[in-house]
């Protein structure tokens, strides 16, 4: 192990000993455009049937570690730091780290994967097992239990579809960002609601009670105004925190407001539905059975005007095996079990080999 970048953030490790009796661990991170979520997980018996709750010995917060949103260096720090922390609250250290698994946010092509990995190689002994995976993995784990079969839905401040069959093959949907068109992420709602304002000021489009109600949530007092906050500050997260203002506009009756939540919902369905079909997830007659994971503040429930079970309705409507699932656990376990069922496969594997 290397003293990386964040060589201090490790000095916890001279400082306090391994709890007594501590046995080894797994490590599962969730990073995501707005916040990174790390849990430290005690090893299971890979005999045993996974207990209920899944226990996490320490739970860590940190902010973005996608790195095409703050960068390479700033998410490599972000990553290292959280990481230090939930071992340091488990009263841990990285030799007891079995595996880790991070599951990060613009791990879109393997030479993202593999600049992580060369990079956790230096953090971590060379005994602890790697694995670095798009966020949207975590997110399928924690409805299935570590299980990678079937297609998760993520609309939050970003969008990805992203499915495997049993067999391994995965596809993926959206989850390109907001340049190039993440329709129906919070980010996408909020930015054609911030559009829609600035077309009615103008006189190229309808009048909305959007333009009062973000005037209002944002304290200006012209719509001129928007320009310049808007480009003061473009992050992504900063512009989808206006999607409530957007659903309860939807919910008052602003036909505006409406047809952006709709045009959101046939987005992300179309999401599903391309993923769904590359990898004939719903059998050759459509009617298979498969996990739908819903994942995201922008699919939570909302009893008046609720994003998630629009979706589900459509999706079921060209897929009725489809099987909605909405996590009882954070994607971080959903991470922490993906490395135990490597680790699993790999033990079993090397069982028989003998």
């Amino acid at each position: 192990m290397k003293r990386y970048r964040n060589g201090e953030v490790w000095d916890f490790e001279n400082q306090m000993p391994v709890a007594a009796g501590a046995g080894d661990v797994i490590l599962g991170l969730d990073g995501g455009t707005t916040s990174t979520v790390c849990i430290c997980m005690p090893i299971l018996p890979f005999s045993d049937p996974l207990p209920d709750p899944v226990p996490v010995l320490a739970r860590a917060v940190a902010g973005c570690t996608n790195h095409n949103s703050v960068g390479e260096a700033a998410a490599r720090d972000t990553l290292e730091q959280v990481m230090a922390e939930a071992l340091a609250k488990s009263g841990s250290n990285r030799s007891a780290v079995r595996a880790v698994c991070l599951a990060v946010s613009g791990v879109n092509h393997p030479t993202d994967q593999q600049r992580i990995l060369d990079w956790l190689r230096d953090v971590f002994p060379s005994n602890a097992r790697l694995y670095v995976q798009n966020d949207a993995v975590a997110a399928l784990a924690c409805g299935t239990l570590g299980k990678l079969h079937g297609c998760v839905l993520i609309a939050g401040t970003g969008t990805i579809a992203y499915g495997f069959t049993e067999d391994g093959r995965e596809a993926r949907a959206a989850g390109a960002g907001p340049t190039l068109g993440d329709w129906g992420s919070g980010y996408g709602i909020a930015a054609q609601a911030l559009t829609a304002v600035i077309r009615a000021h103008d006189g190229r489009g309808p009048h909305t009670m959007l333009m009062s109600s973000i005037l209002g949530k944002l304290g200006l007092s012209s719509p001129d105004e928007l320009i310049g906050w808007t480009y003061a500050d473009p992050s992504w997260a900063r512009i989808a925190a206006l999607v409530p203002v957007v659903v309860c506009c939807a919910i008052a009756g602003d036909e505006v407001a409406n047809k952006i939540l709709f045009d959101s919902v046939e987005e992300l369905r179309l999401s599903v539905k391309a993923v769904v079909q590359r990898l004939g997830l719903c059998g050759p007659e459509g009617k298979d059975s498969f996990p739908l994971v819903m994942v995201g503040g922008v699919l939570d429930e909302n009893k008046r005007w609720d994003i998630g079970e629009e979706v589900i309705k459509c999706i079921s409507k060209d897929y009725p095996g489809a099987v909605p699932i909405r996590p009882k656990v954070e994607p971080a376990v959903g991470a922490a079990l993906v490395a135990w069922n490597f680790c699993m496969k790999e033990s079993l594997e090397n069982a028989f080999k003998s």
